[in-house]
């Protein structure tokens, strides 16, 4: 009976190890999920560990099975050896599940969905390339594990030791450009000049921080495009981050005007409108005239909002009712080009630019008369006195020049 049993004994224990790993490993996830019972976050993170546990388990009971029943077949060498591969392999996707579980963990309890969310923000940069960085270094680690058991590896890398240093000299040349980003994603993630969900500004495009990786920086720009940058970008390149400190910001609105703009009037409808919508946020509210050249008169209005999207919103806002308002209720404030029309010297006329002061009756009467004055006339031309003015102006006569042939040539 024993010998009908014994070649069977090997399927049985590993069937036997298959149902105790399952086993263990259901118990356990409940007795972790017991003693974290007021962590709701950890209920639905837990389950990307469930499989890599069972796996894990199941090839540790197999290998002690097939240890105790069939440690002297000719078969348990090449059996055990995969086993071993798979179990390292298992373990690695182990240890990854457990550092997504930790980071859900820490994200879920620092949620970005409130106001102040600055220091919620760079805690996420740095916990996600935190974990991107472990999960390679386990990946690695397991490959290079997996490699070792191989004997003939083994000898191999004896023999190439010697030339290690040659080797890692090449490969640092080869991916010099690729470690440099590495180096300056680390950096992002831990100086703290761009985190995750910052506003920023980089080749004159608006946007947000989506992502941040170890080699380039997803920004989700305001139409929905992605600009993917390499992060040696934000360490070398100057970029505004409108968020850095506080996500409060503010922003303008500019006029070109015609000189009789109602400023008093424009300042009442301003705090009208701000007064009206909850994009503002009442910190900053002013209307000022900031140019007056080139025949117009430039009004600037400087509004702030909590966020750079309602400050968007909020310039738009002033910018559409502004414009109605001058429409409707001032429209000489728009802005004019003026014209006028002269007689020219053959008794035509001439149509030239005119000044928008003398329009308003700054610049003096069309074709008033010079000034009686003769000292406020035209310099070289308009009075005796401005022609003796030019005279003054036409250097020395040609006695002076000969007075100085003749000096020149009595020196020589």
């Amino acid at each position: 009976m024993l010998a009908v049993l014994n070649p069977a004994l090997p399927f049985i224990a590993t069937a036997l190890a298959v149902v105790a790993g399952l086993a263990l490993s259901w118990l356990l996830r409940k007795i972790v999920l017991k003693l974290n019972r007021n962590r709701p976050e950890l209920q639905a993170t837990s389950r990307v560990a469930r499989q890599p546990l069972r796996l894990a388990l199941c090839l540790v009971g197999v290998r002690t099975a097939l240890g105790l029943t069939a440690g002297s077949e000719s078969w348990h060498a090449g059996v055990d050896h995969l086993l071993l591969i798979a179990l390292i392999g298992a373990v690695a996707w182990l240890a990854i599940a457990v550092l997504l579980i930790v980071e859900a963990v820490v994200l879920t309890r620092h949620s970005v969905d409130v106001a102040d969310n600055r220091r919620a923000r760079r805690l996420r940069t740095q916990m996600i390339l935190a974990r991107r960085i472990a999960v390679a270094l386990v990946v690695v680690l397991a490959v290079g594990t997996a490699m070792l058991t191989f004997p003939a590896i083994q000898a191999l890398g004896a023999g190439l030791l010697a030339s290690a240093g040659v080797i890692s000299i090449v490969a640092g040349l080869a991916a010099q450009t690729s470690l440099v980003n590495v180096f300056a994603g680390m950096q992002l993630a831990f100086t703290d000049a761009i985190r995750v969900d910052d506003v920023v500004v980089v080749q004159k495009e608006w946007g947000r921080i989506e992502e941040i990786t170890l080699t380039y920086v997803v920004v989700h720009l305001w139409d929905d495009r992605r600009l993917i940058l390499p992060s040696t970008y934000f360490t070398t390149t100057p970029f505004e981050n409108w968020t850095r400190r506080q996500s409060e910001v503010m922003g303008t609105v500019e006029f070109d005007l015609d000189w009789r703009a109602p400023v008093e009037d424009m300042r009442t409808e301003l705090r009208r409108v701000l007064a009206g919508t909850e994009l503002w946020d009442q910190r900053v509210g002013v209307l000022q005239i900031t140019d007056a050249t080139g025949g117009f008169v430039r009004v600037r209005i400087l509004v702030s909002a909590a966020d750079s999207a309602a400050l968007f919103d909020l310039r738009c806002l002033v910018r559409e009712t502004m414009v109605t308002f001058l429409q409707q209720s001032h429209p000489q404030a728009l802005p004019h080009q003026r014209w006028e029309q002269a007689a020219d010297d053959d008794g035509g006329t001439a149509t030239r630019r005119r000044s928008p002061l003398r329009g308003l009756g700054l610049a003096g009467a069309a074709g008033a008369r010079p000034p009686a004055d003769p000292h406020e006339s035209q310099l070289f031309t308009g009075s005796i006195e401005a022609v003796e003015r030019s005279r003054a102006f036409t250097g020395p006569g040609e006695d002076v020049f000969e007075e100085r042939d003749r000096n020149l040539a009595a020196h020589n």
